[in-house]
């Protein structure tokens, strides 16, 4: 995916016209390229079936540890699965059922579901309460456990995870995202020169500043920014992160290894305010982007 760190001038407060067109979307699907569809799982077998991509990437390939029943059914589940939202990217040209055609799967996680139900998934790595606490007024959602199929790591599937996430958005309202970015490998020192990219250049602060939880925090200042190569370090961030970038995302402060998953994760921080205006315009304020094609 191509990279473009985006100007200041060129962001702009979007909380207003995303209060004028939250909307249910006039169909169940939220977005459409060519063969490809991205819309929320209708049935448990389709969770089911996102948690089965989940462990091929996360566990097959990636080599994250799960336990004896996870390994026997060959699927990544945890407790969250139950109350979040299952986003998913769709292959309509593969023939079966549609649990057969899922692709790519996000995991959405809602403020005042996540109050109900104890709490976010990033708080178990992040000090996610601290920026909460200073914005009683806003509606967060979390995103996680993103993942897609070797095959369809292209820039039409990102795009429509993002179409799906931001129709979502706009339906309730939400006014930040959070979530885990994840470098793979366990030792820091390895993504040195994306970390102190990211350390210098992206950091969260002010009213959005947030860390990792102190006694998990390992520094991402590991080069001075004077001996940072700008391109070089844009090429070692994984795609995901580059597309929050691309966004307007921010990054809290401190990494935190997770031995589970074989990843060293940093949280992004993601305020609607922020999206560039150039990206509204190419979604569409009103999620319209892609979903123009649908039936």
């Amino acid at each position: 995916m191509t990279i473009e760190l985006l100007d200041s001038t060129n962001v702009i407060d979007t909380s207003h016209a995303i209060r004028k067109t939250i909307a249910t979307p006039a169909t169940e699907v939220l977005g459409r390229i060519a063969n490809l569809e991205t819309r929320l799982a209708r049935s448990a077998a389709e969770v089911d079936a996102a948690q089965a991509v989940r462990y091929k990437v996360f566990v097959e390939e990636m080599k994250a540890q799960v336990g004896p029943d996870a390994e026997r059914r060959k699927r990544d589940v945890d407790s969250w699965d139950s109350i979040c939202d299952h986003l998913l990217v769709l292959d309509t040209s593969i023939e079966g059922d549609p649990e057969d055609q899922i692709v790519g799967t996000y995991r959405l996680l809602r403020q005042d579901v996540a109050e109900r139900a104890g709490g976010f998934y990033s708080a178990s790595e992040f000090a996610i309460a601290e920026l909460l606490a200073r914005h009683p007024g806003k509606r967060f959602m979390e995103l996680g456990r993103s993942c897609v199929l070797p095959d369809y790591r292209t820039k039409r599937t990102v795009e429509l995870l993002w179409q799906g996430n931001w129709a979502y958005a706009l339906k309730h309202g939400v006014d930040a995202m959070f979530g885990c970015g994840s470098f793979p490998g366990v030792v820091p020192e390895e993504h040195a020169l994306a970390l102190s990219f990211l350390h210098h250049n992206v950091l969260a602060q002010g009213e959005w500043a947030v860390s990792a939880r102190p006694e998990l925090h390992r520094t991402m200042d590991l080069m001075p920014s004077e001996a940072i190569n700008p391109k070089k370090a844009l090429s070692a961030l994984p795609p995901l992160i580059k597309g929050y970038m691309r966004l307007g995302a921010m990054v809290g402060d401190g990494a935190v290894v997770d031995h589970v998953f074989c990843t060293t994760d940093v949280l992004i921080v993601l305020p609607i305010s922020n999206i560039s205006g150039r990206y509204l315009n190419y979604y569409g304020a009103d999620a319209g982007r892609f979903s123009s094609a649908v039936s």
